[in-house]
């Protein structure tokens, strides 16, 4: 075990371009992991600075302009991967579609679903629901091949993201599905019924070149324990290999 010093810090309320900067404390994380001093980062601190660090540090996936924080939730059915929920809040089509391709990889890697059943998050689930970049990302999506033998299901709504009933994946942009996440995380806060799991305080980033996990802003020492917990298991089974293979592009 050894201690990097740093000069500065990029904290929650600063722009993400403050990850720029060599001596800050999540550049000198990531900076261990691109030199093989360290195996994972794990951060609670500013998801944008986290993310912007690691994509200048590590790289990005070949075909993935955008890489995206996954969540997976605690739902009747089983585990539904949700993805972006935070890391851009870019909801152009074709960012809609790798995310699916993402999402779908993810599940069968490392929580290994057969033939994952991937959805695209809108209000309604009628053909020609929500906005321009659901309605253009639909067919989209549809027309291409996803990993793992996964099949889109269309349009799905927020509701089930604690069913699974219909998706195991379920595909939107960062800024609605951190938005969806915190409402997961408030009901929860304020029923907590013993029946319902907690919904999860960390999330992997998927498509750059390491094992990156990023905690809520809020995390508690127990969040981070399983934030580290995630990182350990994704660097063992090498998901991130696995998940770039699935999908035909090279991880860095």
């Amino acid at each position: 075990m050894s201690v990097r010093h740093v000069r500065a810090v990029v904290g929650m309320a600063d722009a993400p371009t403050g990850a720029k900067r060599p001596d800050t404390t999540v550049r000198a994380a990531v900076a261990a992991v691109a030199e093989g001093a360290a195996d994972a980062v794990v951060s609670a601190g500013a998801s944008g600075a986290t993310v912007t660090a690691a994509v200048l540090g590590l790289g990005r996936w070949t075909g993935v302009r955008r890489p995206a924080l996954v969540a997976t939730l605690p739902a009747e059915a089983g585990p539904v991967v949700l993805l972006d929920v935070g890391a851009s809040v870019e909801a152009r089509p074709g960012t809609l579609a790798r995310n699916a391709a993402l999402g779908a990889a993810y599940a069968a890697t490392v929580h290994h679903i057969k033939r994952p059943r991937v959805g695209l998050l809108s209000i309604g689930t009628e053909p020609g629901k929500g906005d321009r970049a659901r309605r253009a990302a639909d067919p989209f999506i549809a027309a291409q091949v996803l990993p793992s033998e996964a099949r889109y299901v269309g349009l799905v709504e927020g509701y089930e993201a604690s069913l699974g009933e219909r998706a195991d994946v379920i595909v939107t942009d960062g800024f609605t599905g951190n938005v969806l996440l915190k409402g997961i995380e408030g009901t929860y806060n304020r029923c907590r019924p013993d029946r319902i799991e907690a919904p999860p305080r960390a999330a992997a980033l998927v498509g750059v070149g390491g094992v990156v996990i990023v905690c809520h802003g809020a995390a508690t020492g127990a969040d981070v324990a399983s934030g580290i917990a995630l990182a350990a298991h994704l660097h063992r089974r090498s998901a991130a290999t696995e998940i770039a293979t699935l999908l035909g592009v090279s991880h860095g």
